[in-house]
């Protein structure tokens, strides 16, 4: 095999270790063009050919990965996603409501609360489902009440 089909499998090779850390497969649809363009070069074909097959592969593998499923990640608001802050999903107790908002002690610091549309008054623990600004806003928990910050 001559040097310049090496530099296409090993290119391979490279972008798929390196998928293995990102996990968004698009390094693997480059991975792709590479090994059409490797093979390519053993059926003969010049260089500049060659890209043009590592890039028409890898442009068309990307496109097919963007419209299914695996290339699209649901997006949620950074009020409401966990990852983002880490307060959503954490459990407080609310002693008494007032037209469904509240004021309590969370973390150290009094947060106004606001029970979300169709939430019940009477639970006895609250799990937050979203910040704005410096309001917590909150459901009903299915977790025990050992859990919950104490108000």
């Amino acid at each position: 095999m001559a040097p310049g089909g090496l530099f296409w499998w090993i290119g391979a090779g490279v972008l798929v270790v390196l998928e293995m850390t990102s996990g968004t497969f698009y390094l693997l649809m480059i991975a792709l063009g590479f090994v059409a363009a490797a093979l390519a070069h053993i059926a003969g074909a010049g260089t500049d050919l060659q890209f043009a097959v590592a890039a028409g592969v890898a442009l068309a593998a990307v496109l097919l990965l963007r419209r299914s499923r695996f290339g699209r990640r649901p997006r949620k608001q950074a009020s409401r996603n966990p990852d983002v802050n880490l307060d959503i999903g954490q459990t407080l107790s609310v002693p008494a409501w007032h037209e469904r908002r509240a004021r309590v002690n969370y973390r150290g610091a009094a947060w106004d609360v606001e029970l979300a549309a169709g939430e019940p008054e009477d639970a006895q623990v609250y799990e937050i489902v979203e910040l704005r600004g410096s309001c917590l806003v909150v459901v009903a928990s299915r977790q025990p009440k050992a859990n919950a910050t104490a108000a």
